[in-house]
C-alpha cells in the first residue's frame, strides 16, 4: 500500500548516532574473533532480568545494555526487578495503549508517538524498548488485546512501522513482538496454535513482515507458544527461513521472558537472546553441545554477533546522552498523549434527541458535541478515578495523570455535580460504598441533570495479561446504574474505558450517544472531554468489529483450546472478514466512527497500472499495480478528518477469499466545504493470495471489486478491474480429478469430448467429476486406460 496523500519529513539526527564519538564503541568482528567460546555462549543469555550479559577482561571490553518493557511508554525498574509491573518504576510517560492507538488509523501520528518513547528511552540509558505488540485481535476476550492495534494485519502492519520508525529515529532499538500467533493468555507458555499456512500467511504473519521489510526493527521477540507442535523460540522455519530468508530482517532475535524450553535447538532455529539470565545454566548447555559435536560453533559465533551488534549501535546515542545529561519534555509528550488519546476516541453513536428530552415531539440535534455545561451530571466512578492501561508487564508509572472529572471542571469553569455510582476495584467511592446508596445517589444527580454523562468501561481484574476475559460484558452493577439513570433522564451519553470491545447491544438503546474512549493513557481524561466539548473532532474509527454477542465472533468453540492445542478452525475469516461473509449483523462494524461533520464521496476509480502484475511486485520501487482516486468533500460546518478505506475483493478465485479485505487507507483532514482528492496505489501483492499447493503468492489473473468506503460496511463507491495476473495452474497427475482435468486449458477440451461423447453414462456424469483419473481410467470410465492417461498427463504438463 503507498498513499500519495501521506508524506513526513525524515527525523533529525540524533547527536552521537554516526561517527566515532562513543568511548565504549568497540569492532564487532575484532572482537568476535577474541572471545571464547564460553564468553560467546555467556552473551546468548542475559545477566540478569533487564541487562545482556558484559564482557570483560584486558583484551576485551563489551558492556552490557538495558532492555526493558513498552509498548506504549518506558517501564524501567529502578528497584525490584519482579518483571510482572508490580516493582517501582522510573516516572515516564504513559501514551494511550495499542487498542486506542490503533484507533487512530494515523501512522504520522504514531510515527511522533514512537519518537517521544525513542526520546525518553534513550534519556533513561535503556537500548531497546520491547514493543509494539502487533498480534492480531482474534478474540474479544484476550486479556492482552489492549496491548495490541487490530484485527486487520494491514493496520497492524502500517501503524507497527511508524511505531518502530520513530523509536529507532532516536538511536534506540524495538522488540517487535509477539512472532507468532500469540493470540490469547490462557495457557500461553505451552498452547499449540494449531493453524494452516495459509490463515498464517495472510492473517498472523503479514503485520509482521511489513513492519520488517519497511522498518527492520532492531530486534523481534518470539513468542510463548507452540505454532503446530512447535515452540516458536526453537521454530527454525518461522525464526529463520520466513523471518530471515524470506524478508531480510537484519537484527535480532530475543525470547520473551522464559519462553525457551531447550537453548541448543533455540539456538540452531535463530534465536540469539534468551532472556532473563539463567544462571549461566543453559550457557553451559551451548558450549556442551558444541563439545559434542551436535551445535557447530558458527551458529553460536552467528547469535553472539547479532548480539555483539545490538550493543555496538545502541552505544552512541546513549553515550550521547549520557554525556550530556539529555532528559525530556515532560510536558510536551503529555500535550502527545493527550493529542493520540483523542485522536483514537470513536464516537459510535450520536443519535439526534428530541428537544427537551422527552420522547415526544420534533427531533432535536445530537447530544455531541455538548453545547454548554450548564445541567451537565457526570455519573460513574470511571471519571473520577480513571482505568487508563492495562494490567501486567506493560504497566507504567506515569509522570501525571489527567481524570476526567477533573479535566470537565477545569474546562469549563464549572463545579460539575458528580456521583460515583459504583465502586471499581476498592476505589473510594466517597462516604459508602453500599451499592444500593451508590445507585440512589446517582439517580438523584441524574433526575436534576439536564444531560448526563455515563462514565463505564472493565477494571483491570477483568483484563489483564496472564489471563484471558471470561464474557464481553461490563459489569452487572455498572449496567444497572446506567438503566436506572436512563430510566429517569433519557439525555445520556455513555462513555467507554476498556481495552477490548466490549458488549453494547443490550444497553446501547438507553443512551443517544455512546463514545468508546478506550484506554487513553496518562491524558485520557482530558482528551475524552476534548471530545465530549467538541474541542477536538472525533475522527477514531473501530480497528476491530464489535459484535451483538459473543457467540458471533469467528473464534468462539476455537478459543481458547483445550488440552494444549488451539485450533484456528474459523482460518482467513478473522474479524470482519468472517461477519462480512456471512452478512452477520454486527453493532458496529470494523473502520466504523462517526463525526461531528459529514463527508461526501465522489469519482470513485481504479485503473490497472501493471496487468501483468505479481505478488512480487510488493517489494519492488514502482511496485503498483492498480492505482484508486476518490474525492473527499467535508459537507459539513466544523473541519473535521475522514478516514479513507479501501477494500479488495476477488470474487472469482479459485480458492476461498474473504468477501473484501482492507489493502490501503488514509486520514485526511478537511475544512468545511474543502475537496481533496486522494491516491492511493495498490502493488501486486495487495491482490494476491497464498496459494496452498504451490506455496507462494500468486495473483490470480480476473477481475477485482476495488471498493472504497468509511467501514466495512459502509462503502460509497467501487470499481472494477481486470488484470492478467499470473498462470496458476496446478500440474495434473494420476490422482487430479476429472473436474480438474476438465477445467485444464490444453487437455481439457479433449477429457470433455470423451466424457460427454458417450464414454460415461449420463446418471454417472455428477459423480465421475471428483473422482481421480487414475481410477476412472483403472474402472475403464473415461474413454482412456493408464497408458491413455500417461500420454494426456504428458500432453497436459509439457
Amino acid at each position: 500500500m503507498t498513499i500519495e496523500e501521506t508524506t513526513e519529513a525524515p527525523a533529525a539526527a540524533v547527536p552521537g548516532t554516526t561517527g566515532p564519538g562513543s568511548g565504549r564503541a568497540f569492532d564487532v568482528e575484532r572482537v568476535l574473533a577474541a572471545l571464547t567460546l564460553e564468553e560467546k555462549a555467556s552473551l546468548l543469555s542475559g545477566l540478569d532480568f533487564w541487562t545482556t550479559q558484559p564482557v570483560d577482561r584486558p583484551e576485551v571490553a563489551v558492556p552490557g545494555v538495558m532492555v526493558t518493557d513498552g509498548p506504549h511508554g518506558l517501564r524501567k525498574q529502578a528497584e525490584s526487578p519482579d518483571h510482572l509491573g508490580l516493582g517501582t518504576s522510573v516516572p515516564a510517560t504513559c501514551f494511550p495503549p495499542a487498542a486506542t492507538l490503533g484507533s487512530t488509523w494515523d501512522p504520522a501520528l504514531l510515527r511522533r508517538v514512537g519518537e517521544a518513547l525513542g526520546r525518553e528511552t534513550r534519556a533513561n540509558d535503556v537500548a531497546v524498548l520491547l514493543g509494539p505488540g502487533i498480534n492480531i485481535t482474534r478474540s474479544p476476550l484476550n486479556g492482552r488485546n489492549f496491548e495490541y492495534l487490530s484485527e486487520d494485519p494491514v493496520i497492524s502492519g502500517e501503524l507497527g512501522a511508524a511505531l518502530v520508525d520513530g523509536i529507532q529515529s532516536q538511536g534506540v532499538g524495538t522488540s517487535l513482538k509477539h512472532f507468532a500467533a500469540n493470540n490469547q493468555e490462557a495457557d500461553r507458555m505451552r498452547v499449540s496454535a494449531d493453524v494452516d499456512e495459509r490463515t498464517l500467511r495472510e492473517i498472523y504473519l503479514p503485520g509482521f513482515e511489513r513492519v520488517v521489510k519497511r522498518a527492520q526493527p532492531w530486534t523481534v521477540m518470539c513468542s510463548y507458544n507452540k505454532i503446530n507442535d512447535v515452540y516458536a523460540s526453537q521454530n527454525h522455519w518461522l525464526l529463520t527461513e520466513v523471518l530471515r530468508d524470506e524478508w531480510g530482517f537484519e537484527g535480532l532475535v530475543v525470547s520473551d521472558w522464559g519462553a525457551v524450553r531447550d537453548r541448543v535447538a533455540a539456538v540452531a532455529a535463530g534465536l540469539d537472546l534468551e532472556m532473563p539470565a539463567s544462571g549461566g545454566r543453559t550457557d553451559a548447555e551451548v558450549v556442551a553441545a558444541v563439545r559434542a559435536g551436535t551445535l557447530d560453533e558458527a551458529v553460536v559465533d552467528v547469535a553472539a554477533r547479532r548480539v555483539l551488534r545490538l550493543v555496538a549501535r545502541s552505544l552512541p546515542a546513549l553515550d550521547a546522552a549520557a554525556a550530556s545529561g539529555e532528559g525530556f519534555d515532560v510536558d510536551a509528550h503529555h500535550a502527545l498523549a493527550r493529542e493520540a488519546a483523542a485522536a483514537g476516541t470513536v464516537l459510535l453513536k450520536n443519535d439526534a434527541v428530541p428537544a427537551g428530552g422527552s420522547g415526544d415531539g420534533p427531533t432535536g440535534v445530537p447530544l455531541l458535541p455538548l453545547a454548554a455545561v450548564d445541567g451537565v451530571a457526570v455519573i460513574g466512578e470511571l471519571a473520577r478515578t480513571p482505568r487508563y492501561q492495562g494490567a501486567g508487564s506493560s504497566q507504567v508509572n506515569p509522570t501525571r495523570l489527567d481524570d476526567a472529572l477533573s479535566a470537565l471542571r477545569s474546562a469549563t469553569g464549572a463545579e460539575v455535580p458528580f456521583a460515583a455510582g459504583y465502586t471499581v476495584d476498592g476505589a473510594d467511592a466517597g462516604s459508602g460504598t453500599d451499592a444500593a446508596a451508590l445507585l440512589a445517589e446517582a439517580v438523584e444527580v441524574a433526575r436534576a441533570a439536564g444531560t448526563v454523562l455515563v462514565f463505564l468501561g472493565l477494571p483491570a481484574s477483568y483484563e489483564s495479561e496472564g489471563f484471558d476475559r471470561a464474557h464481553m460484558d461490563l459489569p452487572a452493577e455498572q449496567v444497572a446504574v446506567l438503566e436506572a439513570v436512563a430510566a429517569i433522564n433519557p439525555r445520556v451519553v455513555v462513555v467507554l474505558a476498556n481495552g477490548s470491545a466490549v458488549s453494547v447491544a443490550s444497553w446501547r438503546h438507553l443512551a443517544p450517544a455512546v463514545v468508546e474512549g478506550w484506554l487513553g493513557g496518562q491524558a485520557g481524561g482530558s482528551a475524552v472531554v476534548d471530545v465530549l466539548l467538541g474541542a477536538v473532532n472525533p475522527a477514531g474509527r473501530l480497528a476491530e468489529t464489535i459484535p451483538l454477542r459473543l457467540a458471533d465472533n469467528p473464534s468462539y468453540g476455537n478459543f481458547p483450546g483445550e488440552l494444549g492445542h488451539v485450533r484456528y478452525g474459523e482460518g482467513l475469516l478473522v474479524g470482519y472478514r468472517w461477519y462480512d461473509a456471512r452478512q452477520a449483523d454486527v453493532a458496529y462494524p470494523f473502520g466504523h466512527g462517526l463525526s461531528y461533520t459529514t463527508f461526501a464521496y465522489d469519482g470513485v476509480a481504479a485503473e490497472v497500472l501493471r496487468p501483468d502484475a505479481t505478488a512480487a511486485d510488493d517489494d519492488a520501487a514502482d511496485g503498483a499495480a492498480v492505482r484508486v482516486r476518490v474525492t473527499v468533500t467535508n459537507t459539513g460546518d466544523r473541519s473535521g478528518a475522514e478516514v479513507v478505506q479501501v477494500y479488495v475483493g476477488d470474487p472469482a478465485a479459485q480458492v476461498q477469499r474473504p468477501e473484501r479485505e482492507l489493502k490501503a487507507f488514509a486520514k485526511v483532514d478537511l475544512a468545511p466545504g474543502e475537496s481533496r482528492e486522494l491516491t492511493l496505489d495498490l502493488t501486486g501483492r495487495d491482490l494476491a493470495y497464498w496459494h496452498p499447493v504451490l506455496r507462494r503468492w500468486v495473483v490470480e489473473g480476473g477481475e477485482f471489486v476495488v471498493s472504497v468506503g468509511a467501514s466495512s460496511r459502509d462503502l460509497r463507491g467501487s470499481a472494477t478491474v481486470v488484470v492478467d495476473g499470473e498462470d496458476v495452474r496446478l500440474p495434473l497427475e494420476p490422482l487430479s480429478t476429472v473436474a480438474e482435468a476438465m477445467a485444464h486449458p490444453v487437455v481439457g477440451p479433449h477429457i470433455q469430448a470423451l466424457v460427454h461423447g458417450g464414454a460415461v453414462a449420463e446418471d454417472m456424469l455428477g459423480m465421475i467429476g471428483d473422482m481421480p483419473l487414475t481410477v476412472v481410467a483403472d474402472f475403464g470410465m473415461g474413454g482412456f486406460d493408464r497408458d491413455g492417461l500417461t500420454a494426456l498427463l504428458a500432453e497436459a504438463n509439457g
